[in-house]
């Protein structure tokens, strides 16, 4: 019978007990239908979720919810928007209770003083010419200097098919502002021009991401192992999809048969009541998602398929290990 221990070696062994521990219990939050940035290829606006629901303003109700779901076990809330900090009261309802994440696009400084650890990932969306075509403006420019050198805060970098054989250059931009990064890719839900992916681009980005994981081990949080998973969306000889993805909100998940789905999970919309479908966007297909996190809720949910080799139970330890230091439960 293959065990943890019988698989690994005494260094993978602590690693994996380290990880093991964890128990992380994650829902998603939309602070806002409001964001100060329209860009194309969003799945909120292009969905259609800013108009699903009407803001709770009340931020009593906010800090009575935040309760409700810490004793429903969520023990990460993952915020997003709209642009979360354009209600800073609504995110330290939160902050004040429970391990929480701010997904933003950064042209707003989450202040220091009052939300001092608060992990922050910043969104950016290729190089210059891409964000601006896609974003309305160079976002970067604005968010590495209010960023800058943040120990609780970095980059989600979303390539596009466009940055092919230009991914160092922004890399090494992060890296001289002081700023891990982690890589993702972009679904494009607007279909804009030029950027679906094709799967000889797919090849190519690969080959470049585990690149950018080997000349910048100290500023890419990543893995190998997830970039195979998330630019061929096979994992173990299966398919992502809607019959395999974790990140659907259970209450609303009919289904069968259940695969294995993180727990409790919930995507909750700004009025405190309505639910969304999953993770992302309640009209994308399933078979084109890119979305790194529910790529690597995949990946940790199946841990037991992963037991068949010590390769393949290192790989998995890796990916744990990448979400954890993503959400600041274990350090860089």
């Amino acid at each position: 019978m293959k065990t943890v221990s019988s698989l690994l070696d005494d260094h993978w062994y602590e690693r994996y007990k380290r990880i093991s521990k964890l128990n992380i219990r994650s829902s998603i939050y939309d602070v806002t239908n409001r964001c100060n940035l329209r860009c194309k290829g969003c799945f909120f606006f292009s969905s259609g979720e800013h108009e699903a629901a009407t803001e709770e303003n009340d931020i009593s109700r906010w800090n009575a919810f935040v309760d409700k779901e810490m004793a429903r076990g969520v023990n990460l809330a993952i915020l997003i928007g709209g642009e979360p900090t354009l209600c800073m009261d609504r995110i330290e309802a939160f902050y004040r209770r429970i391990p929480t994440f701010c997904a933003t696009n950064g042209l707003i400084r989450v202040p220091r003083d009052r939300f001092p650890d608060l992990m922050v990932g910043i969104s950016l969306w290729g190089d210059e010419e891409d964000e601006k075509l896609l974003r309305g403006k160079d976002v970067f420019s604005i968010s590495s200097k209010n960023y800058e050198g943040d120990p609780h805060a970095y980059y989600l970098y979303t390539i596009t098919p466009k940055q092919i054989g230009r991914t160092e250059r922004i890399v090494g931009k992060i890296q001289d502002v002081g700023l891990k990064v982690h890589l993702q890719l972009l679904s494009n839900d607007e279909g804009v021009n030029g950027f679906s992916w094709q799967p000889r681009q797919l090849e190519e980005i690969r080959l470049e991401m585990d690149a950018m994981l080997d000349r910048y081990p100290d500023t890419v949080i990543s893995s190998k192992y997830y970039h195979e998973i998330i630019t061929t969306g096979k994992m173990l000889g299966r398919r992502f999809g809607w019959t395999e993805c974790p990140s659907v909100t259970a209450p609303m998940d009919s289904r069968n048969p259940q695969p294995k789905r993180l727990t409790n999970f919930i995507r909750w919309a700004s009025d405190l009541s309505t639910m969304h479908r999953c993770c992302t966007s309640e009209t994308r297909d399933c078979s084109t998602c890119k979305d790194g996190a529910a790529h690597m809720s995949w990946v940790m949910v199946n841990k037991r398929a992963h037991m068949r080799s010590s390769r393949d139970l290192r790989n998995w330890i890796e990916v744990y290990e990448m979400f954890a230091k993503l959400y600041q439960f274990i350090p860089w």
